[in-house]
């Protein structure tokens, strides 16, 4: 628990502390990899990443795959991409469950790629967000306004969170359709009253919207 909270300097030695002595306990694979996981995770947020590669290994030697995921982040954090995106890939081989893995590794490579995998993740997983986020972020780029606007509609039709909903008003805003960004902005602020930028939405948009009738 603790491992997974943000942790300052010297909490994260205290915690470090906590999870080498709890590795020199008798103890399952499952147990000791997922110990090495979260040491290794700490060393990441830390900056130590040989130390972290260390654990990382270690946890694969006993078999946690989840690791891969953690070696890639370190990969990825040295600027080794290519390595990064390999180690996903034998993520991918061996989960069970690899929507996640898909997703994860689309960080990992060009745009085609990414949108291949994460392709692969919205027909493995159809309710993980974060594709369809990414997918309309690339339409509104190659300027194709309505489909992206369209990308975000699906997953906000199962999950009509803040972000989602703040992205497409801000999509609405810069097509000029600010009666579709106030709706989208009204719904995403009661979900969050004080949601700055939201709000700096909303009345950007207001403005817009006076200036056009004028």
């Amino acid at each position: 628990m603790l491992a997974d909270t943000t942790l300052d300097t010297e909490s994260s030695s205290h915690v470090i502390q906590l999870l080498e002595e709890a590795l020199k306990c008798p103890s399952d694979g499952l147990r000791k990899g997922q110990a090495l996981n979260n040491l290794g995770s700490i060393y990441v947020d830390i900056s130590k990443l040989d130390l972290a590669t260390d654990c990382y290994v270690n946890a694969l030697d006993i078999k946690h795959t989840r690791a891969h995921q953690g070696l890639a982040r370190v990969y990825h954090l040295k600027n080794q991409r290519k390595a990064a995106y390999d180690e996903m890939t034998k993520l991918i081989e061996k989960a069970q469950n690899n929507a996640s893995a898909y997703e994860k590794r689309s960080e990992y490579c060009d745009r085609d790629m990414a949108n291949g995998d994460l392709s692969m993740a919205t027909q493995l997983d159809p309710l993980r967000t974060y594709p369809y986020r990414y997918r309309a972020a690339v339409l509104m780029d190659d300027q194709k306004e309505n489909e992206a606007v369209q990308e975000l509609t699906k997953a906000i039709a199962f999950k009509p969170d803040l972000q989602m909903l703040h992205l497409r008003a801000a999509f609405h805003e810069s097509m000029g359709d600010c009666a579709s960004a106030f709706r989208d902005c009204e719904a995403a602020l009661c979900l969050d009253p004080n949601h700055k930028d939201t709000i700096d939405l909303y009345n950007r948009a207001q403005c817009r919207a006076l200036h056009l009738h004028m």
